[in-house]
């Protein structure tokens, strides 16, 4: 049975961590942190990492030293989240191969994929889904996933700077997906980030797929300051507050935001179009989960329930954990910030 470890989600303008022990019927969390680097409303040079690929080691070193040392905990070993943009993946259709045939074929596959070269990124790869189509031909969807070496690197020497042992990396994607993979629902979640949207496909409780987007939270805050001619930390906190409820002294910052939703609502329906077409067989969603911070914003649910005709939950992975009663009168605001973060701190305790 797996000891105690930390979940941490390295976001590109926070960290959040989380730390798992075993409970008595579920695991549980018995600590959890959260730091922000606002700078980055004022200056994009301030955030932790871009989708150049650059994670931006010294600050997110300090950062998550800080975080660990606030949070007084004694635990070390860590599993991490790796941004989608950092990551490149791709799935690929595959006729009836055994395991090893499509690790071969995964080499060839990648050269004509992966835009670096190989000696540059460790490969790896995951059958996601198989099915028989219209005329009776077998196919077996594999996901290609490449990571730089050297966005591993930098977060091996991160988190070894903070006093940790990186156990584990994986794609957000994957810690969205077992976090929320309790329920067979086909399910697309929504994970609103600062610099990113990720947006993931669920089966039978089971990652299918993914698209990301550069649309999110803090093109509203942007979109809020150009507007008013106010800072962006006032316009952060004016989202906060007011969201798209749409009534009274809100109305004119919903006209202002509410383009920006439409781009993200716009980005989804552009990946479930492109999901129907790579996965025929797959069945349609039944319930959209809005995670990440972007999915405390006032209003958004019955938003995008009315644009998908869906039924549109806000994330609520505390749900899988025994938790301290402390921490329960913020699990609603916490639940889709920390969503990632307590995907990869349940991670050990699902073997």
């Amino acid at each position: 049975m797996a000891g105690a470890y930390l979940g941490i989600d390295i976001g590109t303008t926070s960290i959040k961590a989380v730390e798992v022990r075993g409970g008595k019927n579920k695991p549980c969390v018995t600590n959890y942190g959260l730091l922000e680097s606002s700078g980055y409303l004022a200056r994009a040079n301030q955030a932790l990492q871009t989708s150049g690929l650059k994670l931006f080691e010294s600050g997110t070193a300090d950062l998550l030293t800080t975080l660990i040392g606030q949070m007084g905990t004694k635990t070390t070993d860590a599993v991490a989240s790796l941004a989608p943009f950092s990551v490149f993946s791709v799935a690929l259709d595959f006729p009836r191969m055994e395991p090893k045939e499509i690790t071969q074929a995964m080499t060839y596959q990648a050269k004509q994929y992966v835009p670096q070269p190989l000696a540059e990124v460790a490969l790896d790869w995951l059958k996601v889904a198989e099915f028989t189509d219209d005329r009776g031909v077998y196919h077996q969807k594999v996901l290609l996933v490449a990571v730089p070496k050297e966005q591993i690197q930098k977060y091996q020497r991160v988190f070894r700077t903070a006093g940790l042992t990186l156990r584990a990396l994986e794609i957000e994607s994957l810690s969205i997906a077992r976090i929320f993979g309790d329920d067979p629902t086909p399910t697309v979640v929504v994970d609103i980030g600062s610099r990113s949207t990720n947006i993931v496909f669920l089966e039978g409780g089971v990652f299918l797929w993914s698209a990301q987007s550069d649309f999110a939270s803090a093109s509203l805050t942007q979109a809020l300051a150009e507007s008013l001619s106010i800072n962006p930390l006032r316009a952060e906190e004016l989202k906060k507050e007011r969201g798209i409820a749409g009534t009274g002294p809100s109305r004119e910052l919903s006209t202002i935001i509410l383009p920006i939703v439409d781009a993200i609502i716009n980005e989804v329906k552009k990946a479930q179009y492109t999901f129907a077409e790579q996965f025929p067989s797959a069945k349609k969603a039944e319930r959209m989960l809005l995670s990440g911070g972007g999915a405390n914003l006032l209003g958004i649910e019955p938003y995008f329930e009315r644009e998908f005709g869906t039924p549109v939950f806000k994330a609520a992975p505390f749900n899988r954990f025994e938790y301290d009663s402390a921490i329960a009168p913020l699990a609603a605001e916490l639940n889709p910030m920390m969503s990632v973060a307590l995907g990869l701190g349940i991670k050990e305790f699902l073997k």
